[in-house]
């Protein structure tokens, strides 16, 4: 838990666990915001080009989010998170981990990433040499279905608290909203990182912000600094769940 570091004796702790709402932010929330985005600025030293300033390679803007939270005794701190990955690792100060780490040295998915690549590349050298025949269309078939097998199985690592304490899978969230399968990506939200922590750590959540840090080289929708609620395709199902 990262502690304030504005005195904060004079806000009131929220009610009820808020969420932005009509535009408005809890002030416990903007000010870990602030906090945060100090770090961002001042602190935080990784090879992640966020479109900012000079660095080189790809502009790759991120959401963050902080949750206000309350620890046992009754000390208001917050916590700090980041979607997906970030200089292409899961490891940082400051942030809580992931749910689930799919980084991890020859995990399943290291693996089966690897044999996705032999079966591109001789997909590739077939196109290359014969343009089409049956054999091709075979391996492409089989390439989906190797694939979609690997989806299913990084959905089934995903498990994640509620209040109560209880636990759902990734799939069994979205079956109950009556989604086919979860969206790609889904469990690596800010959101989700920041409730399963504070459930994980017996720290009540009390109020989250979410905000973009950066340029968005793909979509005009997420611009540097505003805030936003979660997202309705991928967020909303699972922190319907942990909130419940």
């Amino acid at each position: 838990m990262q502690h304030f570091e504005f005195p904060i004796t004079n806000i009131p702790i929220p009610e009820s666990f808020t969420f932005l709402n009509d535009g408005q932010l809890h002030p416990l929330c903007i000010i870990a915001a602030k906090q945060l985005q100090q770090y961002l600025k001042e602190e935080l030293v990784i090879e992640h080009n966020f479109g900012l300033g000079e660095s080189e390679g790809p502009i790759i803007g991120k959401m963050f989010g902080v949750l206000v939270v309350q620890n046992s005794d009754d000390e208001i701190g917050f916590l700090a998170a980041f979607s997906g990955k970030m200089a292409g690792t899961n490891d940082h100060s400051m942030f809580v981990p992931p749910v689930f780490d799919l980084l991890t040295e020859n995990s399943f998915l290291n693996v089966g990433m690897a044999k996705l690549n032999e079966m591109n590349e001789v997909i590739r050298l077939i196109e290359k040499e014969k343009g089409s025949d049956d054999r091709l269309e075979q391996l492409k078939s089989e390439r989906r279905n190797f694939s979609n097998a690997l989806q299913m199985e990084i959905f089934d690592h995903y498990h994640f608290l509620n209040s109560s304490g209880q636990t759902k899978s990734l799939r069994e969230i979205f079956s109950d909203v009556e989604y086919k399968n979860p969206p790609a990506g889904a469990g690596e939200c800010a959101g989700p990182k920041l409730f399963q922590y504070a459930y994980q750590h017996q720290l009540k959540p009390l109020a989250i912000a979410e905000f973009w840090w950066g340029q968005s080289p793909k979509s005009a929708t997420w611009i540097h600094g505003n805030y936003y609620t979660p997202c309705k395709e991928k967020c909303v199902p699972i922190l319907s769940w942990m909130t419940s």
